[in-house]
């Protein structure tokens, strides 16, 4: 059943903060203004060994104005909720505009603010796509059920410690702009996360595996069997999977062929493509901090990414996707694109200002803020591979491998300030000989460069296959901000990957 957004949220002075605001930055001639009030609740439980380990629950309240006067950005928030206040924090973006401009033209540089243009949107709606909102649920149910998991790892022999963790975010927003556009949205998301560890008392050797549920654009219902993910099966399997990985031998480096599990792909997909086709990061406007990309904007429609099977899109309407919205935070609605078709770079990520500057018709909706006290940016959508639509089944895949791993589950990753050189790692690794499964493997690195690794991809699997995973914590800008995106593709073999023994680079 669809939700309606809060009646608390509702209740606050949404239109007439708005209306002062807007109508302030327009009498000290601003050419756009805009105006977000947000709230967002975010709350954490932890356990250890299935007692509690902390907890926290914090509310932001704010809102933010953002112009353009003179061909300069201004920006100023605040949190007193009253008529006057808001007119004054408009004064002071429309004062930080003209500061702006000053040090723009003393830089020598003639480049101005301008936006690509959007529909107007007026008295507009959107609800995320979830059946209980998990702030309704008692904060005992929550602990409850993570002690209760947390002592079925601990029941098995293998397992020494468990660790458990639940984050809920609950996200209001109102935008409203000198064009006409008003919208109001909410959203909910969740990330449930368990970690077993093994220790050999003998030699003090340890191992950990997490399971690979991944963070969902959904409530509660996630955790409790509606929501698509058999929570007991993979509790049941993971005390026997980590006695197995602390047996398994070590790795041989070499080449080998890959079968990766949407679990660990799609951090090679946020990492590789969903950074690389940010297109003020091709445009070098992140350089000093988050990075640059190889995929530049000189080879839009000539790149090769990968090989013709490579099929990537960028979504905003994706449901239960992390950055899923009704409209991003300028006022453009969700849509989605092509970033690489047929295996070709042929989209970017925009917003408006980005759009405008590179030729483009319209932003994709890609502008967000994490809070109402900062300033919105380009920040990425749901990036997906696309599943082949008759493709194989994940054990199909296996199968035709003679010698390789199957990789499932992410763990840590590097790579470098354009996107392009990386090695990722992964929670469990699993032999494949002879088309079949052959037990597991330890101390397991892929490394390649992002056009090499793309460029190997043989099969994609089908529809069956297909995952959306992701992750809260996706950082850039500065100040740092942080965004919750997700990335679905299904299972798919690479040939002949580079794989390095971590121990062994490491020097143990």
């Amino acid at each position: 059943m669809p939700h309606e957004v809060d009646e608390s949220f509702l209740a606050l002075p949404l239109r007439a903060l708005a209306d002062a605001a807007l109508a302030r930055a327009r009498a000290l001639g601003a050419t756009h203004a805009d105006f977000r009030l947000e709230r967002v609740r975010s709350a954490a439980w932890r356990l250890r060994d299935a007692r509690p380990a902390g907890s926290s629950d914090t509310t932001d309240l704010g809102y933010a104005v953002r112009v353009v006067h003179g061909g300069a950005w201004g920006f100023a928030s605040g949190v007193d909720l009253t008529m006057d206040a808001a007119a004054r924090v408009a004064s002071q973006a429309v004062e930080m505009a003209k500061l702006s401009a000053r040090v723009i033209a003393a830089a020598g540089s003639d480049e101005r603010v301008e936006l690509a243009m959007e529909p107007v949107y007026a008295d507009r709606t959107w609800v995320s796509s979830y059946e209980t909102d998990p702030f309704t649920v008692p904060d005992a149910e929550k602990t409850g059920l993570l002690a209760e998991w947390s002592s079925r790892l601990l029941a098995a022999a293998s397992v020494a410690h468990a660790d458990a963790s639940l984050l809920t975010v609950h996200e209001n927003k109102f935008y409203a702009d000198t064009a006409g556009t008003t919208t109001t949205q909410q959203r909910v998301r969740l990330h449930p996360e368990l970690t077993a560890v093994a220790v050999d008392p003998e030699s003090g050797a340890f191992e950990s595996m997490r399971t690979v549920a991944p963070p969902v654009g959904r409530g509660w219902e996630y955790l409790t069997g509606a929501g698509g993910w058999d929570w007991d099966a993979e509790l049941a399997e993971i005390p026997e999977l980590l006695a197995e990985k602390m047996r398994a031998p070590s790795v041989e480096a070499g080449r080998y062929d890959l079968v990766v599990d949407p679990t660990n792909l799609w951090l090679t997909i946020h990492e590789s493509i969903g950074h690389a086709t940010e297109l003020d990061r091709a445009l070098g406007y992140e350089a000093a901090y988050a990075g640059t990309s190889f995929a530049t904007f000189d080879q839009l429609g000539r790149l090769a990414y990968g090989s013709e099977l490579m099929n990537v899109t960028g979504d905003r309407t994706a449901e239960h996707g992390l950055a899923t919205v009704g409209y991003d935070d300028e006022g453009v609605a969700a849509q989605s694109w092509n970033l690489v078709k047929d295996g070709t770079l042929v989209g970017y990520q925009l917003d408006r200002r980005i759009a405008k500057l590179s030729g483009f018709e319209r932003s994709n909706g890609c502008a967000y803020a994490d809070s109402p006290a900062h300033v919105p940016v380009q920040r990425m959508a749901n990036v997906s591979l696309r599943p082949a639509p008759d493709g194989p089944s994940t054990e199909e895949l296996i199968s035709g491998v003679e010698r390789g791993i199957y990789v499932v589950g992410d763990r840590s990753w590097s790579i470098d300030m354009q996107r392009y050189n990386f090695q990722f790692t992964g929670q469990r690794f699993f032999r494949i000989e002879n088309g079949r499964l052959a037990g597991q493997l330890r101390d397991v690195a892929y490394q390649a460069t992002t056009t090499d690794f793309w460029g190997s991809m043989k099969a994609v699997g089908g529809p069956e296959t297909y995952l959306l995973c992701g992750a809260f914590n996706c950082g850039k800008a500065q100040p740092g901000q942080v965004a919750a995106v997700s990335h679905g593709c299904p299972s798919a073999l690479f040939e002949g990957v580079n794989i390095l023994n971590t121990t062994q680079e490491a020097g143990r």
